[in-house]
C-alpha cells in the first residue's frame, strides 16, 4: 500500500492523485502523518488538499457520531469537532485511517470500510460495469465491498451526502 496514514487502517480511502509535493510524488510506502503535516500540505498546495482533509475529517466524525468507529484507537475517538480530529489524529500512526494512492485490491474484506473516490477513478480502474448504483452518488462494487463515492470536495461530497453515506454504511455494516 502506498499513501498516508495507519498501516492497520480499518477505514481506507483510495484516491487517484497525490499532494503535488516531491516527498509524496516519490512515496512508495504507507507513511503516517505527523501533527502539523496536514496544515503544511494545505499551506504548500492550496485549497484543493485542504478540502480533501477537511471532508475526510468530517466523514470520520460523522461515522463516530453514528456509532461506526472509523478508527482503531479507542482512546483517540470521540472528537466532537472535525477540526480537532483533523489536526490531532487524521491519517496519523494508530489512527485507523488511510488515504491510499495505490489502487485497491479487489478481494472482499469485511473488516474494513473502503471508499473509492470518484466515478472517474472507478472508470479508470475498469470497474464501471461491475458497479451497483445505490443512488446518483454512491455505488457498490459487490465482489469487493468497496463503495464508490463522490470526491472529497465540499460541492461533491456535501454534508448532506456525508450523512447519506454514513446512513448507508451503518445500515450495511
Amino acid at each position: 500500500m502506498i499513501g498516508l496514514g495507519d498501516d492497520k487502517a480499518a477505514f481506507q480511502v483510495f484516491i487517484a492523485n497525490r499532494p503535488p509535493l516531491a516527498e509524496y510524488q516519490q512515496l512508495r510506502t504507507l507513511q503516517p502523518l505527523q501533527r502539523g503535516d496536514i496544515a503544511r500540505i494545505a499551506s504548500d498546495t492550496g485549497n484543493h488538499w485542504r478540502k480533501i482533509f477537511n471532508v475526510y475529517a468530517k466523514l470520520i466524525c460523522a461515522l463516530q457520531q453514528a456509532g461506526i468507529n472509523g478508527d482503531n484507537n479507542q482512546e483517540m475517538s470521540g472528537f466532537t469537532r472535525w477540526q480537532d480530529l483533523r489536526d490531532q489524529q487524521l491519517l496519523q500512526a494508530d489512527s485507523g485511517q488511510a488515504l491510499l494512492f495505490s489502487p485497491p485490491q479487489l478481494n472482499p474484506d469485511t473488516t474494513k470500510i473502503r471508499l473509492l473516490l470518484a466515478k472517474s477513478y472507478a472508470q479508470t480502474l475498469g470497474l464501471s460495469t461491475e458497479l451497483i448504483w445505490l443512488d446518483n452518488d454512491f455505488a457498490l462494487h459487490p465482489s469487493s465491498g468497496i463503495v464508490v463515492c463522490p470526491y472529497f470536495d465540499y460541492r461533491q461530497l456535501s454534508d448532506i451526502k456525508i450523512q447519506r453515506l454514513v446512513g448507508w454504511l451503518k445500515q450495511s455494516g
